[in-house]
């Protein structure tokens, strides 16, 4: 499978680069934003590897018009521009970008009616069975159990909630049949009165070079339930983001989810 990493240079980059390159998959192309010091760089290098005699463009309409697919943990305003262009050389385009806004999300849905796209806000198999097991056990409990969902990241990650605590809350909200927009509490600060009943409160925490740490909690009178995933190596999303790619190989235009990927 003819492969492109987009943002090559960032931390996720250059993991993509790595795990596509163990997986096999043949890396025709590595993109950066214009201006990158690393422009004209071997990608096999940026990443740590040996030289692969891809250097490292700022052109990703010509990177992704030879590609099979592209791995992208890039920007929104980047994502959109690849998904645009992946629908017309009809790639497999697996998105792992957080921070979308509605906007974004309407248009990457266009880019899909043309080609397969895979997104989620978090790619590793621990993290899909805990969205799978929150969904259940919100269904499970009625409003007596008071849902609230924490996560904590290293300093340097610029959106809360995190991708994956909004899958969660996501999750928790399909399983109660309730619409998160209307019931999801972002912020308490100062005098906020009594919690809501139905509510799904976030809390996010930033510091150190903490990689991804999540928690569901079910607080009910006098008991609690804690769903937890501790990711302790950033390797884990690059490898299902790659399983991914390689399993949307050959599939029909659509917006899928590692759900679908790992057959949950």
């Amino acid at each position: 499978m003819k492969v492109a990493v987009m943002g090559v240079a960032g931390r996720m980059g250059q993991e993509l680069l790595r795990a596509a390159h163990a997986a096999g998959c043949s890396i025709v192309g590595a993109v950066e934003h214009q201006g990158s010091p690393l422009i004209g760089a071997d990608a096999g290098e940026v990443a740590g590897l040996k030289a692969l005699g891809v250097p490292v463009t700022a052109d990703a309409l010509e990177v992704i018009s030879r590609c099979d697919g592209i791995l992208d943990f890039t920007s929104p305003k980047a994502t959109v521009e690849f998904a645009g262009l992946a629908a017309n050389a009809r790639a497999v385009h697996v998105i792992g970008t957080t921070g979308l806004s509605a906007d974004d999300e309407a248009r990457i849905a266009a880019a899909a009616r043309h080609a397969p796209i895979i997104k989620a806000g978090n790619m590793s198999l621990g993290v899909n069975l805990l969205v799978a097991l929150t969904r259940r056990v919100a269904e499970a409990l009625d409003e007596d159990f008071d849902i609230e969902i924490v996560e904590m990241h290293h300093r340097d990650k610029v959106d809360a909630p995190s991708g994956t605590a909004l899958m969660l809350g996501a999750a928790a909200a399909e399983g109660r049949n309730i619409d998160l927009g209307q019931h999801a509490v972002r912020a308490r600060d100062g005098h906020t009165g009594p919690r809501q009943r139905g509510d799904i409160g976030f809390a996010a925490l930033r510091g150190g070079s903490v990689v991804g740490e999540h928690s569901v909690i079910f607080a009910g009178a006098g008991e609690r339930i804690e769903l937890s995933h501790i990711a302790g190596d950033r390797s884990i999303f690059a490898r299902g983001a790659v399983k991914a790619l390689q399993w949307g190989q050959g599939k029909a235009p659509g917006l899928y989810a590692m759900s679908d990927v790992l057959g949950l």
